[in-house]
């Protein structure tokens, strides 16, 4: 419902990644009887109706035959063949608000509701320029909101060739959601599950069907 939209708040999926581990692209892979990147679309719209894709944009052209040219707004990197971190940067520089959701395509166990309590999470802590699950002491950045300052962060890593995103943590103002904060609110550490692989694929559609 419109209501529970949160105008401040842009939400970006990442689906640039080359998917080597999978072998085909993960964003078209289905899993339910959607692909994933029809999935992680109707998780983010449901928080908020500024939705973009990051990814190359001829991969959602008109070559497709139309199927998924207008799935969303794409966003291509500045940093290009950097890893997630060039797709947060591309989300936070083409993002002219303040609190910027990115969730990865390849999770799709992650709920609306979680969305919606993280997005809370963020807005309760002004100064943060990031807003992160870590679950077992391992951050999951790739479902976390992001303040433009981060991008900044991001610029000077990615322009000193570091791709690597966790050790920007400790160089800005970060807030942690804990794995017993989460635990408390209801949510698993199993919604961060990504699907890398054909077999993480099968195992989740095995599960799925159970």
């Amino acid at each position: 419902m419109a209501e529970s939209f949160a105008p401040e708040v842009a939400a970006f999926v990442l689906a640039g990644g080359k998917s080597t581990r999978m072998g085909r692209d993960k964003a078209f892979v289905e899993f339910e009887g959607r692909t994933l990147l029809a999935r992680a679309l109707d998780v983010t719209r449901s928080v908020t109706p500024d939705v973009r894709i990051v990814g190359a944009a001829e991969k959602f052209s008109e070559k497709f035959s139309g199927k998924f040219a207008a799935f969303a707004p794409v966003v291509e990197d500045v940093f290009r063949d950097c890893g997630p971190l060039g797709g947060i940067h591309a989300a936070l520089q083409a993002s002219s608000v303040e609190l910027n959701l990115v969730l990865a395509v390849d999770t799709p166990f992650v709920p609306p509701s979680f969305l919606q309590f993280l997005i809370r999470r963020a807005q309760s802590v002004s100064n943060a320029a990031a807003t992160v699950p870590r679950v077992a002491g391992r951050w999951e950045p790739l479902c976390a909101v992001y303040r433009r300052p981060f991008g900044e962060a991001a610029e000077s890593a990615l322009r000193a060739a570091r791709y690597k995103i966790d050790p920007l943590f400790a160089m800005v103002v970060t807030t942690a959601v804990e794995q017993e904060e989460l635990e408390a609110a209801g949510f698993s550490p199993e919604i961060f599950r990504n699907l890398n692989t054909e077999k993480d694929l099968k195992s989740a559609q095995e599960k799925a069907a159970s």
